[in-house]
């Protein structure tokens, strides 16, 4: 950090945002909700759109790291490090267009998701990815993650709801990602700046006909949706510019999603959004004697299309026994169940989703999975029921006793038919 005050001093006298080098505000920049702790090397907090293209440019000739940060509920580390931390969570908070008739939102990184919801409800619509943070998760860490949660099963993750990013390059240039034809691609290849070099960079890399059998073979099965291992070059790949069969517009914006800041700054985001759900919701909770059957009766909900399936184990469960604020939220829960699992359902009549809650639990019992059978169809009800698990982190956190849960396996994700395997293996 020495080798840097002297610098960093002379910035912070013309930086038009906040420039924080003293120890006890990098303490707090230190650590996001994950196990790991790395002191920045300083904190910026860039309060306008030309205050951040300022400091792209000065990190840039400088040769000092970024690292771009919303609220810090990363689970994985993904926003501490020896870098000068970006907070775009102060300023860059500004929900700018909603447009319903193409059913889109144009947003800073910084507008936290569900604040994001209570606004566009108001016009019948709905940002789809759900983290379990979602109420202080920002809309940038939720790109920087391709986050997905509870919805994915009707949402996705949030790669497949941008549209279109703002980002400044490296070099400090203004550029817009966001879909394109052949033709408009092969327009960008002719610009001759950093933004066509990226385009030729991918140019050169996908028209290479044995690095795209490497990427096809080795990257994960398609059908997962979230893939977040590496960059996402197959998603670039399977566009109509390098697959003649595809219709599927390039789109560097959709590339980025998952990246977590490290090739370019987003600082504004257009968004794909969603009808609200149908009105009408009810969950149907299962509890299960034996643990490994959950993983066989998740397979058999989903044929029922659910908006969400989420279990809990026995360990968070009886961690919830002993913390008076989610006592509330166990009404359901009866004996020791060693696991139980939780399934949204929605339809636009109260019958109609009653009936298909019925349907699953009369499916379950045919085929011997599980004991016990709930439905909550009371919104209150739900709420309490999505809170106890949401609460699992928490509850891991503040165990009794010296010894602490350590979260470093974190956002994996295979394909459910695979996840009982997966665990068993875990599990030796």
């Amino acid at each position: 950090i020495l080798q840097y005050n002297r610098l960093f001093q002379e910035f912070k006298q013309r930086f038009t945002g906040a420039f924080y080098t003293e120890e006890e505000r990098l303490f707090l920049y230190a650590t996001d909700a994950s196990i790991y702790k790395v002191m920045p090397l300083a904190v910026a907090v860039p309060n306008s759109k030309e205050s951040l293209r300022m400091l792209v440019k000065w990190a840039s000739e400088h040769r000092i790291p970024l690292i771009a940060r919303g609220t810090g509920t990363s689970l994985a580390g993904q926003v501490v490090g020896e870098a000068v931390i970006v907070d775009l969570s102060v300023y860059f908070k500004a929900i700018r267009k909603i447009d319903e008739t193409e059913k889109t939102v144009v947003v800073d990184p910084g507008v936290i998701r569900d604040e994001l919801n209570t606004v566009v409800a108001e016009k019948g619509l709905y940002f789809g990815p759900e983290t379990s943070t979602s109420n202080r998760a920002t809309i940038g860490g939720m790109f920087g993650n391709n986050s997905a949660g509870a919805g994915s099963l009707r949402y996705g993750t949030t790669r497949e709801s941008i549209v279109s990013v703002k980002a400044f390059l490296a070099d400090g240039s203004d550029v817009e990602f966001g879909p394109l034809t052949k033709k408009e691609y092969d327009e960008k290849l002719k610009l001759s700046s950093l933004e066509g070099d990226i385009y030729r960079y991918f140019n050169e890399i996908l028209t290479n006909t044995q690095t795209a059998k490497q990427i096809d073979e080795a990257y994960p099965d398609r059908s997962l949706h979230r893939r977040n291992m590496g960059y996402p070059l197959d998603e670039l790949l399977h566009s109509c510019v390098f697959d003649e069969k595809s219709d599927k517009p390039f789109n560097i914006a959709q590339f980025l999603a998952g990246t977590e800041g490290t090739l370019a700054i987003v600082y504004e985001l257009k968004l794909k959004l969603f009808p609200v759900a149908p009105p009408q919701k009810a969950l149907v909770v299962i509890q299960f004697a034996a643990f490994y059957d959950i993983f066989r009766a998740n397979l058999e909900v989903l044929s029922f299309r659910p908006y969400a399936i989420e279990l809990m184990d026995d360990k968070i469960l009886k961690l919830t026994e002993g913390n008076i604020l989610q006592q509330q939220n166990r009404f359901f829960v009866k004996g020791t169940p060693r696991a139980i699992l939780i399934v949204e359902l929605a339809q636009e009549q109260k019958e109609a989703v009653i009936r298909q809650a019925n349907e699953i639990i009369d499916h379950l019992k045919a085929k011997h999975l599980g004991y016990e059978y709930t439905i909550v169809d009371d919104a209150e009800k739900m709420k309490r029921v999505w809170n106890l698990r949401k609460a699992g982190l928490g509850v891991l956190s503040n165990m009794k006793g010296d010894s602490k849960p350590v979260g470093f396996i974190e956002d994996t994700a295979v394909p459910p038919k695979n996840l009982e395997a997966y665990i068993r293996d875990i599990e030796k």
